[in-house]
């Protein structure tokens, strides 16, 4: 059952999954959102054993609108208050982050500059500079919002569709967006990750995964997938349940 939390200054909608500790905490994609994810949550606490929560970050899903422009600096609040505080407010001691897009971009802030509370990170077409492809994508994308059915599918997924979609390529786009770099981050990533890209993610190269990998001072696997996109949990769903998993389970105790 979806529930409600304050955090970073804002009514989040969050959903629980029973497990053990530690719990998996989903941080969902730019156009992401709690019902988004669909059922792979569920399914990953269940072939693990843990915990897990989900939520909807500000501005996405049943969560408080956003106000636009979001703030450029938008994934390092949710790293340094909107994080912290929600896994205070639901008592979680230990947390494993499994983080797609923005959210494993979210991951690393966090896991680089506070680390508390964290075991393990599984990141998701992680992204730490800003790729040309990138930028193309998004602009693609944008153009194509008003003129095709995005906005209806988006719907099905957030209260306010287009604050959770101009207030996220809006700041992409943004030209003083181009120096947004976590690469001073990673250096402060000391438990393990694994890091999962997609071969054909039109919004990112395997340049993201090799900037990680040979950065963070904790260990580092990475999952390459060839014929896959942006979303390796939809696009390839059976191998990245397998990996998080084995992953998960080769986690060192506390």
């Amino acid at each position: 059952m979806n529930f409600f939390v304050k955090a970073g200054g804002h009514r989040l909608e969050v959903v629980r999954i029973d497990g053990k500790a530690p719990t998996l905490v989903f941080l969902h994609e730019g156009l992401g959102s709690v019902s988004a994810w669909r059922d792979f949550p569920r399914r990953l606490a269940a072939a693990t054993g843990l915990a897990a929560v989900v939520y909807s970050r500000w501005g996405y899903g049943r969560s408080e609108p956003v106000v636009r422009p979001r703030p450029l600096q938008f994934m390092h609040d949710e790293a340094h208050r909107t994080l912290p505080e929600l896994l205070a407010a639901l008592d979680l001691d230990e947390a494993v982050l499994v983080g797609h897009s923005d959210g494993a971009s979210i991951a690393l802030i966090y896991a680089g500059a506070i680390g508390a509370r964290l075991r393990g990170l599984v990141l998701q077409a992680p992204h730490v500079f800003v790729e040309e492809v990138c930028v193309q994508a998004i602009t693609r994308i944008r153009a194509d919002y008003a003129r095709t059915d995005l906005r209806a599918r988006l719907a099905r997924h957030h209260a306010d569709p287009d604050g959770a979609f101009y207030g996220w390529a809006d700041a992409w786009l943004d030209p003083d967006f181009r120096r947004w770099n976590l690469e001073p981050f990673l250096h402060g990533v000391c438990v393990p990750s694994l890091v999962i890209q997609g071969e054909d993610d039109p919004y990112g190269t395997l340049a993201q995964v090799e900037a990680i990998c040979s950065q963070v001072p904790g260990r580092c696997e990475r999952l390459i997938l060839p014929g896959c996109g942006h979303a390796p949990h939809r696009d390839c769903p059976a191998a990245v349940l397998e990996a998080m998993t084995r992953f998960i389970a080769r986690l060192p105790a506390r």
